[in-house]
């Protein structure tokens, strides 16, 4: 364990750590700021009260969620330097954007929404947690745009010595087709694990049947936005592959462990040889992975064979992640049009075991949207920024003993976070809603 492999270990713990938190505050603002818009038009006190109790569960995320990502930007000066060196150009204007106008505006707001409840009228609180969804999303595009690059450089120049980038085109730079593809399919994906959180809960709710009226009302929200994004997601999900393949056909192809290039069938269940470069397929379909890749039946995929050994991503964990958060998606689906036909025909409370599953599938969308940035980044490997740096050269030149100490630290310290976030939301959600109480300006 050089100091490479752990600050690998401690980078992937930090991200781990803080995308626990992140789309679940992406995907549930989103729903809080309706229930705020549904008060403010109707003056129905019961969207109010909706409002407060899921907006006390997002304020409780949000702050936590807010530490591990600063401690997570702090890592790119300790441990890995030279790739701060290497970028600093390209990657420094998003996360400068991204700090200035995406967090103050998240902190301003959400500050004015906690503290102005019975100060500011509901237009005011209306307006506030929209721009805190705002800010949310606007704070994804520009980590997302800083990463896009990581993956598909464009708009840049290297230095006459080769030491660092020097970007020529910003607008080249925000509108990178990676960035756009990543950034649709990673905030839908956040609105899937939002929309399971509400759904999860209520769920718990109902099944003992306790206030009920909130709980479906908040039901039928969370699943509206759980059919919107999970119908969407392989939509988006698909033409995300067919892309990648054309920019990095190292990671497309490590996604179905496709080692000779051609037109390609698709294998229903299989299993993975690395070392002896071979896939054994169980149940194949011919043809299909083709038509997955290039939108073609007779479509060619270039195979790792054809790509250098040192150029190659690691082939079992990209491919066992993308076929389980490919699994998890069309569960998901599955779970959501499910939910819609019982809760249109008014057998919700009526089926337990759908309830009992809907509550411990709060957790599956997280693994999911893990398990995608598990294939999009090592899947990147051994490229910190494809086909210009090596994540080999990035690592800051310090002894590993310094990085086994900041790594313990973070997990202790982040392991008492994700405690403390799990107690709290668990004792809020068990709690339910304060008693009806109308009123708050006018």
């Amino acid at each position: 364990m050089d100091a490479l492999m752990l600050s690998r270990v401690q980078f992937a713990m930090t991200v781990f750590y803080h995308f626990l938190f992140v789309p679940l505050t992406i995907g549930l603002v989103i729903l809080v700021a309706v229930m705020e818009t549904k008060y403010y038009r109707s003056r129905n006190p019961l969207y109010k009260q909706m409002a407060e109790f899921w907006g006390r569960l997002f304020v409780i995320n949000f702050v936590l969620g807010v530490v591990t990502g600063i401690t997570m930007e702090f890592q790119f000066g300790t441990n890995w330097s030279e790739y701060s060196k290497f970028m600093g150009d390209i990657f420094g204007a998003p996360l400068a954007i991204e700090a200035l106008v995406a967090f103050f505006l998240e902190s301003t707001f959400i500050a004015v929404w906690i503290f102005g409840r019975n100060k500011f009228s509901p237009k005011i609180r209306v307006l506030s947690m929209w721009m805190v969804a705002l800010g949310t999303n606007i704070s994804a595009l520009w980590i997302i745009t800083a990463n896009g690059f990581m993956q598909n450089p464009v708009g840049y120049m290297l230095a006459e010595d080769g030491s660092k980038v020097i970007m020529t085109d910003f607008a080249a730079l925000l509108l990178n087709p990676y960035t756009w593809w990543m950034f649709f399919h990673t905030v839908i994906a956040c609105y899937v694990v939002g929309s399971f959180f509400v759904l999860g809960i209520s769920s718990y709710h109902l099944l003992r049947r306790q206030n009920v009226e909130f709980f479906k009302k908040s039901f039928k929200y969370g699943l509206a936005m759980a059919l919107f994004a999970v119908t969407l997601t392989p939509i988006i999900g698909h033409s995300f592959g067919t892309y990648t393949t054309q920019v990095q056909p190292a990671k497309a192809a490590a996604m179905e462990a496709i080692w000779e290039s051609g037109v390609q069938d698709f294998s229903v269940l299989s299993f993975v040889d690395s070392k002896g470069e071979r896939v054994f397929d169980q149940i194949t379909i011919p043809q299909l992975g083709s038509l997955m890749y290039t939108n073609r039946f007779s479509g060619e995929v270039i195979g790792l064979n054809d790509i250098p050994a040192d150029e190659r991503p690691p082939v079992a964990p990209v491919f066992y992640s993308f076929r389980a958060m490919v699994l998890l998606g069309f569960f998901f689906l599955a779970l959501a049009w499910t939910g819609f036909y019982y809760f249109k025909t008014n057998k919700l409370l009526d089926k337990k075991w759908y309830l009992r599953t809907m509550l411990w599938s709060i957790v599956l969308p997280y693994i999911a949207i893990n398990l995608g940035w598990v294939v999009t980044e090592m899947g990147r490997q051994p490229w910190a920024v494809y086909g210009l740096m090596r994540t080999a050269d990035a690592v800051s030149p310090i002894p590993s003993a310094q990085v086994w100490f900041s790594l313990i630290s973070l997990i202790i310290f982040y392991t008492v976070l994700l405690i403390a976030n799990v107690y709290l939301m668990i004792k809020f959600a068990r709690k339910g809603p304060d008693p009806l109480v109308d009123g708050g300006g006018n």
